[in-house]
């Protein structure tokens, strides 16, 4: 039976009424190895201007991360990772009047990044990795994306994988004294699924809607696009924007983005059809 969802979520301040519209999450990448090519290294003024202008372009959101998570990626110390977000984190949670997340999955990080004023935690291990990071959001009071991360792990059905995952990841949540209504689920989005199985998890994405949760889906310039229709990153706008439009149809509630005037634009074109918004 589908758990019912919660109708919003206060993060920073604002309210997020799921089912109204689609929220845009722009990102910032604080890395010099961005697969998407958009890492801005570590310039923290060249990462104020892109937040700003993002939030100019309608972003709803500002994700900020300061560690690719390409596949093959080259992982950083904890002290590199917050030495590149937290004063970007600190500087933009004064500067703009949208929410800021940091997108980790190391305790401190998350840590230092709150201290300097984040709202939201988006952990791509959804806790699994380092349940101590549920217990972080518990403590200073902020809600938190959970993805199902497919790395590692072998395949069977993709929702049912998804499920599983992400009931993982709920479970570890509320032991922690997390809620499950401060909780977004993201099904991973080329985490670790092939082609096919990146393209069936959009078919199903309402599927994921049985968990009672909001969904937020990162699909941007994405491998899989790539692969598709055979396009460098730097050329898979238009891929991007299919992908976006067809999760709207299927249930998403954040769509996370690199090319945020342009996905507000497919965005509300979306609404206006799906949500009659």
């Amino acid at each position: 039976m589908d758990q019912a969802s919660p109708s919003f979520l206060s993060i920073g301040g604002r309210e997020f009424r799921w089912g109204e519209r689609t929220y845009v999450m722009g990102i910032v990448n604080v890395t010099p190895d961005s697969f998407a090519g958009d890492g801005v290294g570590t310039d923290v003024d060249a990462a104020i201007r892109q937040a700003i202008r993002m939030r100019e372009d309608g972003a709803d959101l500002i994700d900020v991360g300061g560690e690719s998570t390409r596949p093959g990626f080259q992982a950083v110390t904890e002290e590199q990772e917050i030495k590149r977000t937290a004063p970007v984190i600190g500087i933009l949670s004064r500067e703009l009047d949208i929410p800021i997340s940091i997108d980790t999955s190391k305790r401190r990080v998350a840590e230092a990044a709150l201290e300097a004023g984040a709202h939201l935690i988006n952990d791509i291990h959804g806790f699994r990795r380092d349940n101590r990071i549920a217990r972080l959001a518990t403590k200073y009071d902020v809600p938190a994306v959970i993805m199902h991360n497919q790395r590692g792990r072998k395949f069977g059905d993709v929702i049912v994988d998804i499920h599983t995952g992400l009931k993982a990841s709920i479970a570890i949540a509320v032991e922690e004294g997390l809620p499950r209504e401060s909780l977004i689920a993201d099904p991973g989005f080329n985490f670790g699924w092939g082609q096919d199985q990146a393209l069936e998890m959009l078919r199903r994405l309402d599927e994921i809607k049985q968990l009672g949760l909001p969904i937020l889906i990162g699909t941007s310039r994405k491998s899989t696009i790539g692969a598709v229709l055979n396009l460098p990153v730097e050329e898979r706008l238009e891929g991007t924007a299919a992908t976006v439009s067809i999760a709207i149809a299927h249930g998403a509630d954040i769509v996370r983005v690199h090319d945020v005037k342009e996905m507000v634009r497919v965005s509300r074109m979306a609404d206006a059809i799906v949500r009659k918004h």
